[in-house]
């Protein structure tokens, strides 16, 4: 049985992930190293509890010992690295913890990867030839979009705050150790992902939480801001093609072709949640929209062409905005009334 190292499991996408894979892969372990900070819940992997194949390790990728005390322990023959600081409001008032966790991190589970599976540059050691480091990425390294256009694999990269530039700079990391030392690896690029596990700050969450809460609900700016919305289960489908078949040294974007506003995304919640779960008093969730100062800084729109995944590996999202967000509502309302 091959042992595969994901970092950051505990997390939306990693933990997410980490059920899919195992929901489909049998024989092989996983060991989810995370360093459990605020945006981390071992409760997102709860139905993992009695599964033989799953081990959950509490630590830093920063930490180059515990690294290599892993690697030498289960002899990792890939890694999946979801372990990053995400949250851009954050970054803005703390860049360190960015700069540290998604470029130094990443650095050093490179590092150690290569050391651990590879003689010299292009040289693997025995049985290590077809090991693979997969690394996951966002479209915010793109920069920013005008009310056309998408963003391919071949858009330079332009990050326009301390988040994306921490991202931008571990993609040239990993990049830079395929070119120099025959490393194998790949990258995947996604956009917004929402669904079920997310943390409340982030947007979606943060809908449904105040609105149920009978709280004003923020919206930054006008609410004219585009995203492309990717439901997490398509995002992991796209993740697990990438890691299995996908060309060693290559980026793939994931994009659920979902572009939508935040005032529709807004409303639309509110509109969902007046049907499902009204208000006592009859009125609507959307009278507690509050428009509140944006983020300095804040892109105006993100779209990914995934065009390069869907004509390379076959993948396609299963959903669309309307069809992910009534059962992301669902686990939401489930969450905030248990």
């Amino acid at each position: 049985m091959s042992n595969i190292l994901i970092t950051g499991g505990a997390g939306f996408i990693g933990s997410n992930f980490i059920v899919h894979f195992l929901d489909n892969y049998k024989d092989i372990k996983v060991v989810n190293l995370d360093l459990l900070t605020y945006a981390a819940d071992l409760s997102n992997l709860s139905e993992l509890k009695e599964n033989d194949n799953y081990t959950f390790i509490e630590g830093d990728i920063c930490d180059t010992v515990l690294v290599k005390k892993l690697f030498e322990e289960y002899d990792f023959s890939r890694v999946i690295h979801f372990a990053a600081e995400s949250h851009v409001d954050n970054s803005i008032q703390n860049p360190d913890a960015f700069i540290k966790t998604n470029v130094n991190g990443t650095f050093n589970l490179l590092d150690v990867a290569k050391s651990h599976w590879m003689n010299a540059p292009f040289k693997y050691k025995d049985g290590c030839r077809d090991n693979r480091f997969h690394h996951i990425s966002t479209d915010e390294v793109y920069g920013t979009l005008g009310a056309t256009g998408l963003f391919t694999e071949d858009t330079p990269y332009a990050p326009n705050s301390p988040y994306s530039a921490s991202k931008a700079s571990s993609d040239f990391i990993v990049r830079s150790y395929f070119h120099t030392y025959g490393m194998n690896v790949v990258t995947t690029n996604c956009s917004n992902n929402y669904g079920p596990k997310q943390h409340d700050e982030k947007l979606i969450p943060t809908i449904i939480r105040k609105a149920i809460a009978n709280e004003p609900i923020p919206i930054y700016g006008d609410g004219k801001n585009i995203r492309d919305w990717l439901y997490v289960d398509d995002h992991c489908r796209g993740i697990d093609l990438v890691f299995q078949k996908g060309k060693a040294g290559e980026t793939y974007n994931v994009g659920g072709k979902n572009e939508r506003d935040n005032l529709y995304i807004v409303h639309t919640i509110c509109e969902l949640l007046d049907t499902i779960k009204p208000k006592e008093d009859g009125s609507s969730y959307s009278e507690l929209i509050t428009f509140v100062n944006d983020r300095p800084g804040h892109d105006f729109r993100y779209a990914i062409d995934a065009s390069k995944l869907e004509k390379e590996l076959g993948w396609k999202a299963r959903e669309n905005f309307e069809s992910g967000i009534m059962k992301t509502i669902e686990w939401y309302l489930n969450k905030y009334s248990s």
